[in-house]
């Protein structure tokens, strides 16, 4: 598959963007999804040890991968601890 892409782009060089912006976005798409598979509350890689791990989040946690307008580490607890 690799040989014909190749083949096709000394062909036509007009290609070459679309094969790099289609490259560099499924890049960009897999560094996301292993960010929310490591990173995300509610994956849970150790069913035994942690079954739960979204009730460790606490209100300062940040559970965003980008949050313009709010700063979590300025957040007050609202309510009992539990």
């Amino acid at each position: 598959v690799l040989c014909q892409i190749l083949s096709q782009a000394k062909k036509h060089l007009s290609l070459i963007p679309i094969f790099v912006f289609i490259g560099a976005g499924g890049t960009g798409v897999a560094l996301f999804v292993l960010h929310l598979a490591l990173f995300n509350p509610d994956v849970s890689w150790d069913r035994k040890n942690n079954p739960e791990p979204w009730n460790k989040w606490g209100p300062n946690d940040q559970n965003e991968f980008y949050s313009m307008n709010i700063d979590y580490s300025k957040l007050k607890k609202e309510g009992p601890d539990i």
